[in-house]
C-alpha cells in the first residue's frame, strides 16, 4: 500500500520538509565543491612516511616503496598548488624543500604566517639564503620536534644530525606503517575480487541467489518523507547542531582545539540522531500501540549474530573492488575532485588520543548504527515493498549517498549504498549491513590513523 488516508497537517509537514531539504542539500552539495579533497593530504602523508622510513626499507623492496625521491615528490606536488591556498605547514615544507628559494621574498613572506615559530624559522632560512655558511644552533629547532618530518627537513637544510629524534627504531616503525598502508588495501582488493567473482558466478550462472524475507513497517511514502526530510534533515542537520555546538562551546573553553572539534562531531552526531529516532519511535508506537525492542521491528536478527558477522564481512569485502573502481573512474574523468568529508581531514591531522577515541566511536559505532536503521532498516524495506527490491535498493542507496552532502564522493557512496542494501536483504539481517558499514568506516579510520607521522 503506497498511500493511506493522510491528514492535511501530515501532508503539509511532509511538503514543507521536502522544500527545506531541497534547499539544505542543494547548498550542502555546493559547499562541498569548496572543500579540498583529502586525497592530496593522504598522498603527501604517505610520502612523508616513506622519507622517514627510507633507511629501514630493505634494498630489494625499495623499488616498490621509493619510486622517486619522496621530498622531491612532495615539493613538486605543493608547487602545483597556489601558494596562498597552502596550509602554513605546507608553505613551510615547500620553502624548506625547494632547491632554489629565489622566488620567495622572505621579508614579505614572514608576514604570511600566523604561527610565531614558523615566522622565526622563515627568518633563519632568510639568513641561510643570504649567507650559505650560516648554521644556527640546532636548539633553535627544538620547538619543531613534535613534527618529525618537518624537523627532518630542517636537519637536511641546516646540516645537523636528527638521528637522536628520528632513530633507527622510529624509522623501522615508519617502514611497518607504510608496509601496512600499502598491503592492507591490496589484500582487501584481492580477497574482495575473488569473493565478488565467486558470488557473481553462483548467482548468475548457477542461479543460487535468493532474497531473504523482508519485513517492512506499515508505513507509507509520506511517513518516509517525514522521517528523512523532516527528522534526518530539518531537525537533525539544521536544528540539532544549534544545541550540540552551543553545549560543547559552553564546556570546552579550556580544552584544546582538537578535542573541542571532536566533541562537536561526537555530540553533533548524537543530537542529529535523536529527532529521526524519536520519529521512528512514535511511528512504531502509532502502528502497534507500543514500542518493544524485543519485537525487532528492523530485522536485526540478533539470534544469528555469527551469521550476521560473516555476511557483513563478506559484503564489505565484495563491495570494496567496486567502490574503488568507481573512485578510479571518477578520478580519471575529473581532476582534483573536491568535496571530501571534512571528518577525514580532522582524523588525518589529529594528535589527541582522546579525540581519536571519540572520532572512532562516532565513525564505527554511532554512524553505522544510526544510518543503517534509517536507510536499510526502515526506508529500504518500505521502498522494496512498494516498488520492488531492485528499485528499492537503488533509490535508498541514492538517498544515502545524497545525504552525505559530498558531490565528489556521491558515486562511490552510491555503490557502497547498493552493497549495503544487497547485504541487508540477502542476509535478512540489518545487523549484517551495520557490521559491513562499521567495517568500511573502521578500515578507512585505521588507514588515516596509520598515516599520522
Amino acid at each position: 500500500m503506497i498511500f493511506k488516508n493522510i491528514s492535511r497537517t501530515k501532508l503539509s509537514l511532509a511538503l514543507i520538509s521536502l522544500i527545506i531539504t531541497f534547499f539544505v542539500w542543494q547548498q550542502g552539495l555546493r559547499d562541498s565543491l569548496n572543500r579540498p579533497s583529502v586525497s592530496f593530504d593522504i598522498s603527501q602523508k604517505e610520502q612523508e612516511i616513506v622519507e622517514l622510513a627510507v633507511q629501514s626499507i630493505p634494498t630489494n623492496l625499495k623499488k616498490f616503496f621509493v619510486i622517486n625521491d619522496p621530498v622531491d615528490q612532495i615539493s613538486n606536488s605543493l608547487s602545483m598548488v597556489s601558494f596562498d591556498e597552502l596550509t602554513e605547514r605546507n608553505k613551510l615544507i615547500l620553502i624548506i624543500s625547494s632547491e632554489s628559494n629565489e622566488s620567495f621574498v622572505y621579508k614579505n613572506l614572514s608576514k604570511e604566517f600566523e604561527n610565531k615559530n614558523y615566522k622565526l624559522l622563515i627568518d633563519e632560512i632568510e639568513k641561510k639564503y643570504n649567507n650559505n655558511s650560516y648554521n644556527p644552533s640546532r636548539n633553535k629547532f627544538d620547538v619543531f620536534k613534535g613534527d618529525r618530518f618537518l624537523y627532518h627537513l630542517l636537519s637536511k637544510r641546516f646540516n645537523f644530525d636528527d638521528s637522536l629524534l628520528n632513530t633507527k627504531s622510529f624509522s623501522r616503525k615508519m617502514f611497518f606503517k607504510i608496509f601496512a598502508i600499502r598491503l592492507i588495501p591490496l589484500l582487501t582488493i584481492l580477497a574482495g575480487s575473488i569473493l565478488a567473482l565467486s558470488t557473481l558466478w553462483q548467482n548468475i550462472f548457477l542461479k543460487k541467489f535468493e532474497w531473504q524475507e523482508i519485513k517492512s513497517l506499515d508505513l507509507d511514502l509520506v511517513d518516509m518523507v517525514l522521517l528523512i526530510a523532516g527528522g534526518f534533515v530539518v531537525l537533525g542537520e539544521v536544528v540539532s547542531p544549534l544545541f550540540s555546538i552551543s553545549l560543547v562551546e559552553l564546556f570546552s573553553k579550556n580544552i584544546s582545539n582538537e578535542l573541542s572539534q571532536s566533541l562537536k562531531i561526537f555530540f553533533g552526531y548524537l543530537f542529529m540522531a535523536i529527532p529521526p529516532l524519536l520519529i521512528v519511535f512514535y511511528q512504531v508506537k502509532s502502528l502497534y500501540g507500543e514500542f518493544v525492542l524485543k519485537k525487532d521491528y528492523f530485522q536485526f536478527n540478533f539470534l544469528s549474530i555469527k551469521d550476521s558477522i560473516i555476511q557483513g564481512i563478506k559484503g564489505w569485502l565484495t563491495i570494496v573492488p567496486f567502490v574503488l573502481l568507481i573512485s578510479l573512474i571518477m578520478n580519471s574523468l575529473v581532476n582534483n575532485q573536491n568535496g571530501s568529508n571534512p571528518l577525514l581531514e580532522i582524523v588525518l591531522n589529529n594528535n589527541n588520543y582522546f579525540s581519536f577515541i571519540l572520532l572512532f566511536l562516532t565513525t564505527t559505532l554511532l554512524a553505522p548504527l544510526f544510518e543503517e536503521i534509517i536507510f536499510r532498516g526502515i526506508l529500504l524495506p518500505t521502498l522494496a515493498r512498494d516498488f520492488g527490491i531492485g528499485l528499492g535498493i537503488i533509490v535508498s542507496a541514492f538517498i544515502f549517498a545524497l545525504a552525505h552532502l559530498s558531490l565528489g564522493e556521491m558515486p562511490p557512496l552510491f555503490v557502497l549504498g547498493i552493497g549495503l542494501g544487497i547485504t541487508r536483504i540477502a542476509s535478512g539481517s540489518l545487523l549484517s549491513s551495520v557490521i559491513m558499514h562499521s567495517l568500511w568506516n573502521g578500515v578507512t579510520f585505521l588507514n588515516l590513523f596509520l598515516l599520522r607521522t
